[in-house]
């Protein structure tokens, strides 16, 4: 008979999208009259996964309200060579576009639009919406009723977030993409590095 344990880890393994206890509890649930586990066992059983998983490649990990097994992200370099193609690359725009939905939410696409200061794209919403990073949770009580836009539990999923409290502080993301952008524009153009620094020297 396969253990409590057992199961899990195998549903675990087997579905696309993170597990809630609730839907863990689910999988016991039969016509004999045998109580399925309860929460407190199926959260002791996820908790041994954890612990067994410490020194392999792959973790359990709470995201979305769910758990998921997962690779360990430090050994992304090495997995992701298992893909020929080259991982998506998404435009500044909707990146900004995101964030704002992200941390704002529920918001309009007129607010949006406010906040960058130039107009959203038809296509930016649209990409989102097909990733289902956000969707439509409602209209905004005002004349023209715009919808309101929020995340979904899979953009929870996909950036390793278990609920929006785990975002990032925006202050420390701001110092963050502006280093990136230093960093970018010292490798593209190494030569006026080399003169502030020979300026700073009095060369």
């Amino acid at each position: 008979m396969p253990t409590v344990k057992n199961i899990i880890e195998a549903a675990l393994l087997a579905s696309g999208e993170p597990l809630r206890i609730s839907q863990l509890q689910d999988l016991f649930v039969s016509d004999d009259g045998i109580e399925p586990p309860s929460a407190e066992r199926v959260r002791e059983e996820l908790d041994n996964l954890a612990s067994e998983y410490e020194q392999r490649g792959i973790e359990l990990r709470r995201v979305a309200g769910g758990y998921r097994i997962q690779v360990r992200s430090e050994l992304a370099p090495w997995i992701s060579r298992l893909w020929q193609e080259r991982p998506a690359r998404y435009s500044r725009a909707l990146l900004e576009t995101l964030a704002l939905i992200a941390y704002r939410q529920p918001i309009t696409r007129g607010e949006i639009e406010h906040v960058r200061g130039v107009s959203v794209s038809t296509s930016i919403i649209r990409t989102l919406e097909e990733l289902d990073w956000v969707q439509v949770i409602g209209k905004r009580d005002v004349p023209g009723r715009p919808a309101l836009y929020a995340t979904t539990d899979a953009f929870l999923a996909h950036f390793n977030l278990d609920s929006l409290a785990q975002l990032p502080d925006l202050a420390a993301v701001h110092e963050s993409s502006d280093k990136q952008q230093a960093d970018r524009q010292a490798a593209e153009n190494p030569a006026s590095e080399c003169a502030e620094s020979s300026t700073v020297r009095g060369e």
